[in-house]
């Protein structure tokens, strides 16, 4: 198995937190090897990797290219290895969004992700498996992401939320190896609107939405109000929470999974996980960043491409078709 791990923005602590997280993969079980490595970034992060890591710059950082850029390069590269069959799965340590917009790229990972590999369509999943004590898994799906808010509601129609759910659906299904996913859709109005009494979405976008799902095979519960469908999926009650909106989504994830949480960008014909945290630029360079959620970022990297790599072995050792 084959894994990239881009640095992020140079100037952030994604070199510091890719570089702990790896010493940390040698201790997994099974261990991280370092001829299954590629890391890519700005040749100034390289003598963080040497003599441990493979290491492929993409050009200067700090001294030469442009901090966004050199973070811009560096997803292009890992992309490019992707698509190729070269890596498995790609580890992104954070960038700088306004940086990366700068430098003439999408504002985001998901977005630049979707763009260079001509996926039809993504999703933003934040998990955390959780600890291996027993603790149920926490898992967020975002319908809209970098949106404002005031476009959230005109954006949340049924055609959105039937793709974003059967995107998860298939992705729990797929690479999480669960046989029928329980999916709560989180709503969008207070108390799911009351009966209409604080707006209509609930009526008018989600129950078509949920009626277009039945029959697929995933059970769809919704819509559930904001203010305990977190709690109860978190509890075990649902697989996954489809959040109509970033920060609805965010806040109770996050809150719920600091430090151990792990975004997965559904939809692409390859693996991808990163951090749930910024550059952190105001900690940089001091050598105190966590590497918690960088190490966790790895491992479900590790783990979602062992089972693709095991299902693809397992249909091509499938018995062929009788041709009629």
């Amino acid at each position: 198995m084959q894994l990239a791990v881009t640095l992020g923005d140079p100037g952030g602590i994604g070199p510091e937190v890719a570089a702990k997280a790896l010493a940390a993969g040698a201790r997994f079980d099974p261990p991280l090897c370092a001829d299954s490595v590629r890391v890519i970034g700005p040749v100034e992060c390289a003598g963080d990797f040497s003599g441990s890591w493979r290491f492929e710059a993409v050009g200067g950082g700090a001294a030469g290219l442009n901090p966004g850029r050199a973070a811009g390069m560096a997803i292009e590269h890992a992309i490019e290895l992707a698509l190729a069959g070269e890596v498995d799965a790609i580890v992104t340590a954070p960038v700088h969004k306004p940086g990366l917009a700068a430098a003439g790229y999408h504002p985001g990972h998901t977005e630049m992700l979707m763009a260079l590999s001509g996926a039809a369509e993504a999703g933003m999943l934040m998990c955390d498996e959780g600890d291996g004590t027993g603790t149920a898994p926490k898992r967020v799906m975002l319908a809209t992401i970098h949106i404002p808010l005031a476009e959230v509601a005109a954006s949340v129609d049924k055609a959105l939320l039937v793709s974003q759910t059967r995107l998860l659906g298939a992705a729990l299904r797929s690479d999480w190896g669960l046989a029928a996913p329980r999916i709560a859709l989180c709503a969008l109005n207070p108390h799911a609107s009351d009966n209409g009494m604080f707006g209509t979405e609930e009526r008018d976008v989600y129950e078509p939405a949920i009626a277009a799902l039945e029959g697929d095979p995933w059970h769809v519960t919704g819509p559930v109000p904001a203010d305990t469908v977190f709690v109860r999926a978190f509890s075990g009650e649902f697989d996954a929470v489809v959040a109509p909106y970033h920060d609805v989504g965010m806040a109770a994830f996050k809150t719920a999974a600091f430090g151990r949480g792990v975004n997965v960008t559904l939809g692409l014909p390859f693996i991808r996980t990163s951090p749930d945290h910024g550059t952190a630029f105001d900690i940089a360079g001091r050598g105190v960043a966590d590497p918690s959620s960088m190490v966790e970022a790895v491992r479900l990297a590790m783990r979602l491409a062992g089972a693709r790599r095991a299902a693809c072995t397992s249909a091509s050792r499938a018995p062929a078709a009788p041709i009629r």
